[in-house]
């Protein structure tokens, strides 16, 4: 396979069509052995989402449809540079097309902000049952070190009574939180603010926090994907043991929660980690029917 993207370009001359960029595309993903988890988790699907993205196709088409249509010469070209970034250079297919989706949702995103993956959003489309009793009567919803802003705004859709605040201490992930908000029309309700962990507020109190925040420690940040050191560091990394911004957040929710509130934050790898450092803590660890793990739940009163 080639690695250079002249290389890709000799490779690829004599590329007409849709099927050939297709098939060339699923080769040369499981050649460079990229990683998938940024969206897809099959090889097919995320030459498939590449390939769509860049040809503005609607992503749920079925490749067999198209893969007789012809590309342009201009397709021609920013296709074979796609596919020299994500397979060559390891650049997550998010971050070249500048989309993400959870939820059911699309959402901007670029290298300022971690790729959504959270399955704190299956929670939300569940609307936290069967933890949360009654979900119309939720009128103020946190979300900590909230990156793009994507949980964000799905808990403002998902529950369309609330107010969310979306807390981050990165400026450059603000911007594109903003951006989303904007996209969303979502500015009336929820406000962001540039925060460290809880800093930024002052009595206020909530129905429910949730945070996916950095939680990896040093020896995984050390061994992740090509792909992950795409992202940036200030989301992922969380000290030797993954838990400096988790333990802040044990330390000062409660400050921040109604008498009857929840506590949903996402700790990953870390939840060893996590139950040793607090084991008088009654986490509740949660199931997810799309896959995750190491998300924990505590009500207000455990805390």
């Amino acid at each position: 396979m080639p690695n250079t993207i002249d290389a890709f370009l000799t490779a690829t001359a004599e590329f007409t069509t849709i099927g050939d960029f297709f098939r060339f595309g699923i080769s040369t993903l499981a050649t460079k052995k990229v990683f998938l988890g940024h969206g897809t988790d099959d090889l097919k699907d995320e030459a498939w989402w590449l390939i769509a993205g860049a040809l503005h196709l609607p992503l749920d088409l079925p490749p067999q449809l198209l893969l007789n249509a012809r590309v342009t010469p201009a397709e021609h070209h920013h296709l074979v540079n796609l596919l020299y970034q994500r397979g060559v250079q390891k650049i997550p297919t998010a971050y070249l097309l500048k989309q993400a989706y959870q939820g059911g949702q699309q959402f901007y995103v670029d290298e300022r902000v971690l790729i959504p993956r959270s399955p704190i959003a299956e929670l939300i489309e569940k609307h936290f049952e069967p933890w949360l009793l009654h979900p119309e009567s939720v009128t103020h919803i946190l979300d900590l070190c909230t990156g793009s802003g994507c949980l964000a705004i799905l808990s403002a859709l998902a529950f369309p009574a609330a107010h969310v605040d979306a807390l981050d201490i990165s400026r450059a992930a603000l911007a594109v939180a903003h951006h989303n908000v904007d996209d969303y029309e979502l500015n009336e309700r929820v406000r962001i603010l540039e925060s460290d962990v809880f800093s930024a507020l002052k009595d206020e109190k909530y129905d429910l926090i949730i945070s996916n925040p950095p939680y990896v420690d040093l020896k995984d940040l050390k061994a992740m994907p090509d792909e992950f050191h795409h992202e940036p560091t200030l989301a992922l990394a969380a000290g030797d043991d993954g838990l400096d911004i988790v333990r802040e957040i044990l330390e000062k929710a409660k400050l921040h929660l109604q008498p009857e509130g929840l506590l949903i934050v996402e700790v990953g790898n870390s939840q060893p980690a996590l139950e040793a450092a607090f084991p008088n803590l009654p986490f509740v660890w949660l199931d997810f029917e799309r896959g995750g793990e190491g998300v924990f739940l505590l009500k207000a009163e455990d805390l």
